[in-house]
């Protein structure tokens, strides 16, 4: 029988596990998702080559490539390798040209290789590096959404997304960003689907709004 389904594929932010897309779900007569998570890069391997490594998870041609954060660094990556049929970005950026003023400042001055990343089994710490705001409550669900806890895969991420250098997107793909994003803040996003009060963890808070809107943003 043909396939006649769109293949979605979801990768989690810095740090994150699949699981925060627990609350995603698409049309099953339609879509057909698959689950994405992160490995633990070689030492020194450039984002391109993390990327065209992840496209061997690919199955499918022409599929939907959805990334949150620096996972959606990561798609737009992915992109040179395969030909996804729409790329949707979600608490991210779409150049280095969107990055926020902390992180160009840390591009030239390498603070960022001062942060404190051997104390990545401390889960509040880990949240604030990779969702942006401090944990004081339901600590026990954040320590299931964070469970790449690897000191050298967290410096990676946070070197590749410093000095990540794209300057223009792929065709065909589509950034949604939230108002209240603290990581990636909106005042430095060109052309996105605003969503109001979106946080950066929106893809997990918010999951009823993606769930009725993803399958138009994906059919345009």
């Amino acid at each position: 029988m043909p396939d006649n389904k769109t293949h979605v594929y979801l990768m989690p932010g810095m740090a994150a596990n699949s699981s925060i897309f627990d609350g995603i779900h698409l049309p099953e007569n339609s879509f057909e998702t698959h689950k994405l998570d992160w490995f633990l890069p070689e030492k020194g391997m450039p984002l391109q080559d993390y990327a065209e490594k992840m496209c061997e998870f690919i199955h499918h041609p022409n599929p939907v490539l959805i990334g949150v954060s620096f996972g959606g660094m990561l798609v737009q990556e992915m992109a040179h390798f395969i030909q996804p049929k729409k790329i949707v970005v979600v608490s991210s950026v779409k150049s280095k040209h969107e990055l926020p003023k902390k992180m160009i400042f840390a591009k030239y001055t390498k603070v960022h290789k001062l942060l404190p990343t051997g104390l990545v089994n401390n889960v509040e710490l880990l949240a604030k590096y990779a969702f942006g705001e401090a944990v004081t409550k339901r600590l026990h669900l954040y320590e299931k959404y964070l469970s790449v806890r690897d000191k050298g895969y967290i410096d990676w991420s946070i070197d590749q997304m410093v000095n990540w250098n794209q300057e223009v997107p792929p065709p065909n793909t589509v950034h949604i960003q939230g108002e209240k994003d603290t990581v990636f803040p909106i005042v430095n996003i060109k052309d996105c689907i605003k969503v109001k009060n979106g946080t950066h963890t929106m893809i997990i808070h918010r999951a009823k709004w993606f769930n009725d809107n993803l399958p138009t943003i994906i059919s345009e």
